[in-house]
């Protein structure tokens, strides 16, 4: 994103960005174990568990990068799986204007061992945080191959955010 870009977001709430974007938050989906969507530690930082592409309960993708999708149809399911990671968030914190930055992203993309474009493939993902918090959505990032992913998904990732 363009320091233009940035700019142009200054002033806004993430939430009338998500709006403006034409961003639906779906109900948040409960966990299929024993664990949480987002938790809090000392009213500062905020693990979110891994979220794949689900959209509330219904899943969106299933596949391996490198036989069922290619790069832009895994970008295409990053960017519901940080959707449903920020489901989490916002019921985890109530307003997304809390965020102070997001510190971490751990990709994993479900592919074929030849498949190389990890990196690609999350830029879906770290999409929808810089167009919703700017500067603030910029993040450290690792994007990893993985043989399996629960319930096919072909992408889960992880988050660590810093509060205000």
């Amino acid at each position: 994103m363009s320091l233009s870009a940035f700019q142009s977001l200054k002033g806004k709430t993430p939430e009338e960005r998500i709006a403006e974007l034409g961003i639906d938050l779906p109900a948040k989906r409960q966990p299929v174990g024993n664990y949480t969507g987002a938790v809090s530690t000392a009213g500062k930082l905020v693990f979110i568990a891994g979220h794949g592409t689900f959209a509330g309960g219904q899943q969106t993708h299933k596949g391996k990068l490198g036989r069922e999708y290619d790069v832009e149809e895994g970008k295409k399911a990053a960017r519901v799986a940080m959707i449903s990671a920020l489901v989490s968030l916002k019921a985890e914190i109530g307003d997304l204007s809390r965020v102070k930055r997001v510190v971490r992203v751990l990709g994993m993309v479900n592919c074929m061992p030849d498949f190389e474009r990890q990196p690609e493939v999350m830029d879906g993902a770290s999409d929808v945080l810089t167009s919703i918090f700017g500067e603030a959505g910029v993040h450290a990032r690792a994007a990893v191959g993985f043989c399996s992913l629960p319930f096919g998904m072909p992408i889960e990732l992880e988050a660590v955010v810093e509060l205000h």
